[in-house]
């Protein structure tokens, strides 16, 4: 009798030592399988990031307009990126301190005079220098300013963009070179130098 409560106290202490490691190993699958990169939180609203990606957007149609040389939608853009520097949802601005917001109110203003000149020139030279200044104050002023939450952007420089040897940038969504200083339809290379250029530099999310 003594034997078989002594053999049957032993089955059950081998029972919970080996219950005892499966669970152990269990919980540490558990935990391994739960580790997961930590995912990015962004500090602005879907609106807000919204509201960017459609300004990014317009000035993509409006560097492809330049490739093009085609002015009539170079204004167009240019009108309409301006709408959507008003549209910006100013209220998410203010959840920063008030130096920050008038920073970034003042980039703003700075965007929308060179677009306003960009629509009042008729050479598409004097609008193509125009783009180049907007496109320097896109960045790092702009983008650093308001924290970009988006998809990486290149920035393109051609060497040679006025006059054969004045540089200027522009923002590219993809890294393929597509020159819009010199284009496809430049008076002296027409679509020779189209793919003049290399990228300098990236935009990434914060």
């Amino acid at each position: 009798m003594k034997k078989a409560i002594l053999f049957l106290v032993l089955i059950l202490a081998v029972s919970l030592i080996f219950w005892k490691l499966f669970k152990s190993k269990d919980g540490e699958n558990k935990t391994s399988d739960t580790k997961e990169v930590a995912i990015a939180v962004k500090q602005h609203s879907e609106n807000f990031n919204k509201s960017i990606s459609r300004i990014v957007d317009k000035y993509m149609n409006i560097k492809d307009a330049f490739v093009n040389a085609d002015t009539a939608a170079i204004k167009l853009g240019g009108a309409e990126f301006i709408l959507l520097l008003d549209a910006i949802d100013t209220a998410e601005l203010k959840k920063d301190t008030s130096l920050i917001e008038a920073t970034i109110m003042s980039v703003i203003n700075d965007l929308k005079s060179n677009a306003i000149s960009m629509l009042s020139q008729h050479d598409i030279t004097e609008m193509r220098k125009d783009f180049s200044s907007l496109t320097d104050m896109m960045f790092p002023a702009f983008f650093t300013a308001i924290k970009y939450e988006g998809p990486t952007l290149y920035i393109q420089n051609c060497p040679m963009a006025f006059n054969d040897e004045i540089p200027a940038n522009w923002i590219s969504t993809t890294e393929e070179v597509i020159n819009p200083y010199l284009g496809k339809n430049h008076p002296k290379y027409k679509a020779g130098m189209l793919h003049c250029g290399e990228i300098v530099d990236s935009v990434k999310s914060k």
